[in-house]
């Protein structure tokens, strides 16, 4: 027994990371298997009093010291220690796979900055010492300064051969965001990236330690924001953009600074000829006094000269010289008194000519600053069909009134926006652009709901939005993970309907809305969505008890969401502070279904804080009020599919105690249950079987593991849970017969990792196999 690889760091470093797994889901089943290795161990260490996972620094080095002794003194017990630490150290290696190439398209009409590229270029090739290279163009709104960035983005891609990283840092969206998104980029699987921000920073500077990343960080409101995400390996370049100056950052890290001034006449006028000679129009030899007066008109800003050029592409009757005399403000029809600047003076003209549907479009859609708009939400907000609404968003993405951001996919940029509110306050009435508001907000509600169902039908809900809603009796194996898929891609605008169904009063529609998010927060995290949105969910349900005028069931409801959101940041005096409420909220509603739930969800916060007594006390009141519902009573058709989900729990809880036999008898029941139910719940079959192979693995007992995981890889495979089904298939080679077998069952979890995504368990696969030689 080599003792010298048991030293204090390899083993602290070890509990932090199975720790660092339980606190935020990183890795997934396997971290949380390294957890209940970690309380295994401290058991067979003689440590049966153990209370609570060890989350400080102290208690972690305490464990470690404590663990190491055993081993130290005990060489059977170190042997267990170490091939503890070494499954451990695989959570902690990287994803795999092709660089990533997230920059957007580039302009095909860019024209000019040629100094911006040559400094950028001199930038990265001069000698830097220390860390990533950092360049911000900056200048004011409309001057082109993302259009710039791309470009240059572009022309340099090819000397970051580990790939190119995008964000958007504007429209009031969270660091922890931000980060969760780079690393996504970066290939780490949803389920393992961390909801914590430290761990996330941590994450970030692990992934980019050794690779040379262009990072564009568009819209950057301060100097923190680009801190935060500046690589520590030297050869990257972080290419910044903002309206503000960020001088802060001269010193640190060291940028060096590009502000953009309005293009040259000239080049101006080769801006607009591009413009319109994309969609087939060239300006004629006696057009260039028309050209000169449009380029002058618009000031040479980049936005403006876009604008007008789209609309002479598009309008063919309008001349250039005609086009010109507005924008100088020389046509009566110009409202010269409300915008004098070019920007302005180029929305208006555009503005003109648009038709009166695409005209009340426009107005109505900047009622909330949407992150992106498709032709569902376009339809609701202009009372039309999605096929008039498909068309009036091009009409006004074709004269640069909306820019397109992905298929069918609009959004304004900010001064147009301004723009569009200004003629909404002047042309529609509060009511209706109130009302307006509402029916996108409501139809992010009825999208999301149906995605919701589709990934989670069996759990209870709340809510009209779910009224009439059912799974198709032939359905594709994939539509749950295609569900979740579009809730990730909707899940900004979801974000935005609640603050904006907060903002214009709609409570119960803020309520409905956090309960249509519960399946993407679940599964995918997004903490700091999750608590901002299911805060103003609390406040709105709150205000519905006070007032009387809605679902008070709502207020429990909330709550216990609010509780899961804290217990994935590993703020538990927070879960449990809101699950104490969440017990009084359902008591004074007279809710036993949400008894019963918020008593379950407090089993599970125990779980997570290894008080498996406590957590077995929970799952049992729990048991109790599913009980007390009656015939015809509120929650009666959810009540056996609740009660199998709690033997599971209470296996699960038995399992940590280390009382095995007692941990299968509870879940053989479970899966009984499960069996029993009028509409099979086969996913959560397959996660009993699960459940049963670990225990059996805890006990000892290889062989009735294998018969439990075999079935469990059967349901998960026919169910499509690929992950899931790779995580059984890793379970599964723990325990097999042979060398063979394990290859075998390494193999498939491999090729299942890698359809799924999951580079993280890719990795950890990969090491394992490499190890076998």
């Amino acid at each position: 027994m080599d003792f010298g690889l048991i030293g204090v760091d390899a083993v602290l470093a070890a509990v932090e990371t199975a720790v660092s797994s339980a606190l935020n889901g990183a890795a997934g089943e396997a971290g949380r298997r390294a957890v209940e290795g970690l309380v295994g161990l401290l058991r067979r260490g003689g440590n049966e009093d153990e209370d609570g996972l060890p989350v400080t620094g102290d208690d972690q080095a305490r464990v470690a010291e404590e663990l190491r002794a055993r081993a130290l003194a005990r060489p059977e017990f170190a042997g267990v220690l170490l091939q503890w630490m070494r499954e451990t150290e695989l959570l902690r290696t990287g994803p795999r796979g092709g660089p990533p190439r997230m920059l957007p398209a580039a302009n095909g009409v860019f024209t000019d900055r040629d100094d911006v590229l040559a400094g950028l270029v001199e930038l990265v090739e001069g000698a830097r010492t220390g860390g990533a290279a950092v360049a911000v163009v900056c200048g004011p709104g409309g001057i082109g300064k993302s259009a710039t960035a791309v470009h240059c983005a572009h022309r340099l891609a090819e000397r970051f051969p580990d790939g190119q990283l995008y964000v958007r840092l504007g429209g009031g969206v969270t660091p922890s965001d931000v980060l969760a998104e780079l690393l996504a980029q970066l290939g780490e699987p949803a389920g393992a990236i961390p909801s914590d921000l430290t761990r996330q920073r941590g994450r970030y500077r692990d992934l980019t330690a050794e690779r040379r990343l262009l990072v564009l960080l568009d819209d950057a409101g301060s100097e923190a924001q680009v801190r935060a995400l500046v690589p520590a390996a030297a050869g990257s370049l972080v290419l910044v953009t903002s309206r503000h100056r960020l001088s802060g950052l001269a010193g640190d890290p060291g940028a060096r600074f590009f502000a953009l001034e309005p293009l040259a006449e000239d080049d101006a006028a080769l801006l607009l000829e591009r413009v319109v000679a994309a969609a087939g129009r060239r300006p004629a030899a006696r057009d260039a006094a028309g050209v000169a007066a449009v380029a002058r008109g618009c000031g040479g800003v980049p936005l403006a000269l876009c604008g007008a050029g789209s609309l002479l592409a598009v309008r063919r009757h309008l001349s250039w010289e005609t086009v010109g005399s507005r924008l100088s403000g020389n046509d009566e029809g110009v409202d010269r008194d409300r915008g004098t600047d070019a920007v302005r003076r180029s929305h208006d003209l555009s503005y003109r000519e648009l038709s009166r549907e695409a005209a009340r479009l426009y107005r109505l859609l900047a009622g909330w600053p949407w992150p992106g708009i498709g032709p569902g939400a376009a339809a609701k907000a202009a009372q039309t069909t999605e096929g008039a609404a498909r068309v009036l968003l091009e009409e006004l993405a074709g004269v640069h009134l909306l820019e397109e951001v992905g298929e069918e996919r609009y959004r304004f940029h900010d001064l147009v926006r301004e723009h569009a509110e200004r003629r909404a306050r002047e042309e529609e009435r509060p009511a209706d652009r109130s009302a307006a508001v509402r029916r996108v907000a409501g139809w992010y509600l009825s999208s999301a709901a149906s995605a919701d169902y589709r990934v989670m039908p069996g759990r209870w809900r709340l809510g009209r939005a779910y009224a009439g809603l059912s799974l198709p009796e032939v359905r594709d194996r994939h539509d749950a993970r295609n569900a979740l898929a579009d809730l990730r891609r909707e899940r900004a605008g979801i974000a935005a309907a609640v603050r904006a169904a907060e903002a214009h009063g709609a409570d119960e529609l803020v309520c409905q809305l956090c309960e249509a998010s519960w399946a993407l927060h679940l599964r995918l995290g997004f903490h700091d969505q999750w608590l901002e949105t299911h805060r103003l969910g609390v406040e709105a349900a709150r205000r519905l008890v006070e007032e009387g005028t809605g679902d008070a069931r709502f207020l429990g409801r909330m709550l216990v969401q609010s509780a899961f959101g804290h217990m994935g940041r590993g703020a538990w005096a927070e879960a449990g502070a809101a699950l104490d409420e969440a017990m009084a909220a359902e008591a004074a509603a007279g809710h036993r279904r949400g008894l019963a739930t918020a008593a379950e969800a407090r089993g599970l916060l125990r779980l997570r804080e290894w008080r498996w007594a406590e957590a077995e006390e929970c799952f049992r009141a729990a048991q109790g009020f599913w009980r007390e519902i009656g015939p015809g009573e509120d929650g009666v058709g959810d009540v056996p599919r609740g009660l199998a989900l709690l033997e599971d729990h209470i296996g699960r809880a038995l399992r940590g105690r280390g009382r095995f036999a007692e941990a299968v008898t509870r879940l053989n029941t479970a899966l009984a249950m499960f069996r029993a139910l009028p509409e099979r719940d086969l996913y959560n079959e397959g996660r009993v079987y699960m459940s049963l192979g670990e225990t059996h693995l805890g006990a000892g007992d290889a062989a009735a593991a294998r018969v439990c995981l075999d079935d469990a890889l059967e349901v998960m495979d026919r169910e499509g849970a690929e992950l899931q089904h790779a995580d059984a298939a890793e379970l599964r080679a723990l325990c097999a017969a042979g060398p063979e077998e394990r290859t075998s069952f390494l193999r498939r979890a491999e090729e299942l990792y890698e359809k799924g995504g999951d580079g993280t368990g890719l990795a950890r696969i990969r090491a394992r196999l490499a190890e076998q030689g």
